[in-house]
């Protein structure tokens, strides 16, 4: 590691280690999951803003939140270190990319995606392809990823005449379009008082069942 993460993970044993900070002592998985969240929406928010010095003050902020964990897991066992997380992250950016690191060979972008697919299955040992999507994002993001995974066994999420419907009047589909949707669609259901993130969280749960069904789960 460099000075500085060296420097950084001797801080936070010193914090966590007797005589250190009582907060930062204190702290668990549990208690520090809110804050991994927030700082990981600051960052997002400094990546809109394009302000490069903000961003790489949150980015230390989420890099803290990785040591910290590392430290309390490194308490319960004691190879859970910070090089081991990153040995981790190296061995499957290898693993994934063959074509990179052992000679492999891909002539589209299709196959090179099918293969990263089939190596994630065979690590993960997974028997759906919504396994891995958190039912915890947020309800949009969780709805485009459950939708991008059941695209691969061919199983739609949205209803087909009403797409073609809203594809008649959207005309061109555009960002600027997709956004105005959007609204028009958080809009309506304040009107009737409908929370849109709840609904589509519960049509994404149902549709995450449809799916399992579909694979015979």
């Amino acid at each position: 590691m460099s000075e500085s993460v060296d420097c950084l993970v001797q801080v936070m044993d010193q914090l966590r280690s007797p005589g250190g900070c009582p907060w930062d002592a204190e702290q668990t998985h549990e208690s520090l999951a809110r804050y991994l969240l927030e700082e990981t929406y600051e960052a997002l928010e400094a990546m809109d803003t394009g302000n490069v010095s903000e961003l790489r003050e949150e980015l230390g902020d989420l890099l803290l939140q990785v040591v910290f964990h590392a430290r309390i897991a490194q308490e319960q066992e004691s190879d859970f270190t910070l090089d081991s997380i990153a040995q981790g992250v190296v061995d499957k950016l290898v693993r994934r990319h063959p074509h990179v690191f052992d000679g492999a060979n891909f002539e589209t972008n299709e196959e090179l995606e099918a293969n990263w697919a089939a190596v994630k299955l065979q690590e993960k040992q997974r028997e759906s392809v919504t396994d891995g999507v958190p039912l915890a994002m947020p309800a949009l993001q969780l709805a485009t990823q459950l939708i991008y995974r059941a695209r691969k066994i061919d199983v739609a999420a949205a209803n087909g005449q009403l797409k073609e419907q809203l594809r008649g009047v959207v005309g061109d589909v555009t960002s600027d379009s997709i956004s105005d949707l959007l609204v028009a669609a958080v809009e309506l259901a304040r009107e009737k008082d409908l929370d849109p993130e709840s609904l589509l969280r519960s049509a994404m749960t149902d549709f995450r069942q449809e799916v399992r069904a579909a694979e015979g789960l």
